[in-house]
C-alpha cells in the first residue's frame, strides 16, 4: 500500500504507523501504539534484569595458627556464602617463620573444603602467592537458584507470621471475653465483709 494511505490509515485509527522491516522490498510497516510497544518492552528488559545475578567472590583470610572458634566462626561465613550462591577465595596469610610451613596451610585449605563439599567444591586449587596461600571455593547452585530459594523461604516465614498474628489477636479476645464473664459470675461482695 502506498505510504500516503497507510499513514491516513494510522492517523484514522490513531496509531502509530512503525517501520519493522527496512531492507525488504517493499520495506514491511506495522501499525501499533509505539508508546505502549516501548514501555511494554522496557518491562521486559528490567524483569530480566531484575532475574539477572552477578556472581561475587567474596573473601576469607586466614592464618595457619588459628584458634578451633575462629575456624568454626570462619567456616560459618564460606558456609554462609556458598548458600548465597556466591564464589569464596580463601587466603592463608603467613607471617614470619610460619612462610617455611606452607603444609600447614595446606592442610587447613584441604579441612574447610571437606568440611564445605556439600555446598561447593574446589574451582582453584591451593597455590603459594608470595606470603600468602589462595584457593577459590565455588558453589554447588547458581545464585539465582539460591535467590529464589530465598525469596520463597521469606515468603514461607512471611506466611507463618501472619498465621500467627491473626491466631493471637483471636487469643487475646477470648481471654478478654472469658475473663469479662468470670467477672460477672462472681458474688459481689457486701461491704461488711470487707
Amino acid at each position: 500500500m502506498p505510504l500516503a494511505k497507510a499513514l491516513e490509515l494510522a492517523q484514522e485509527y490513531d496509531l502509530d504507523l512503525v517501520e519493522v522491516a527496512a531492507t525488504a522490498r517493499p520495506p514491511v510497516c506495522k501499525l501499533m501504539d509505539y508508546g505502549k510497544f516501548k514501555y511494554e518492552s522496557a518491562m521486559k528488559a528490567r524483569e530480566a534484569r531484575k532475574n539477572q545475578a552477578h556472581t561475587v567472590i567474596k573473601e576469607m583470610k586466614l592464618r595457619p595458627k588459628i584458634d578451633p572458634h575462629d575456624y568454626d566462626t570462619k567456616k560459618g561465613h564460606v558456609v554462609r556464602f556458598l548458600k548465597q550462591g556466591d564464589k569464596v577465595k580463601i587466603t592463608i596469610m603467613f607471617r614470619g617463620r610460619e612462610q617455611s610451613r606452607p603444609e600447614l596451610g595446606f592442610r587447613l585449605l584441604q579441612r574447610l573444603a571437606s568440611d564445605v563439599e556439600e555446598l561447593g567444591f574446589i574451582e582453584s586449587n591451593p597455590k603459594q602467592d608470595g606470603r600468602n596461600m589462595i584457593m577459590v571455593l565455588g558453589p554447588h547452585k547458581k545464585k539465582t537458584e539460591a535467590m529464589a530459594e530465598a525469596r520463597e523461604a521469606q515468603a514461607a516465614r512471611k506466611a507463618e507470621r501472619q498465621g500467627h498474628a491473626t491466631d493471637g489477636s483471636a487469643n487475646t479476645s477470648t481471654d478478654a471475653a472469658n475473663r469479662n464473664d468470670a467477672d460477672a459470675e462472681a458474688p459481689a461482695e457486701s461491704p461488711s465483709e470487707a
